[in-house]
């Protein structure tokens, strides 16, 4: 399995992999604007095909955010996720980016211990952050 930089011919497979693993996905054109805009944009691929991604950019103060983290299904519990989340820090980092930041449903239990696993902490609450009015946990990690 390698690590690579996204590439607009994996649109289609990161839009299939983001519909299947979101209850509410980015549509395929804020993917692309996401690409477009330089956003970093790392895919996971294995036999010649696409089994994951991570989106992350820097905000205002150095701060580096998750926008988006997903796996194939099938591909789960493989350490997958933990190496896209381990390689956009390692780019984080090369910006002199001193913590990351990611909001994730209040509801999601294994995400939640996945991004503690990698010592991210809980920072705080979004009221009603998703479009079904769920809350968001914030979590951070400190560089």
């Amino acid at each position: 399995m390698i690590i690579r930089e996204f590439n607009p011919s994996d649109l289609k497979r990161v839009f299939e992999i983001e519909k299947a693993s979101f209850k509410d996905p980015y549509p395929l054109g804020v993917l692309k604007m996401m690409y477009d805009i330089g956003a970093g944009f790392l895919v996971a691929q294995k036999n010649n095909n696409v089994v994951g991604y991570i989106i992350f950019w820097i905000q205002k103060n150095n701060e580096g955010h998750i926008i988006s983290l997903a796996v194939d299904e099938k591909y789960r519990r493989q350490g997958i996720g933990t190496r896209l989340v381990n390689s956009a820090i390692k780019i984080l980092k090369k910006f002199n980016v001193k913590e990351v930041s990611l909001e994730v449903r209040k509801s999601n239990k294994v995400a939640i211990k996945f991004y503690k696993a990698l010592g991210f902490k809980k920072e705080g609450v979004v009221h009603k952050y998703y479009d079904d009015g769920e809350d968001a946990l914030v979590m951070k990690k400190y560089l």
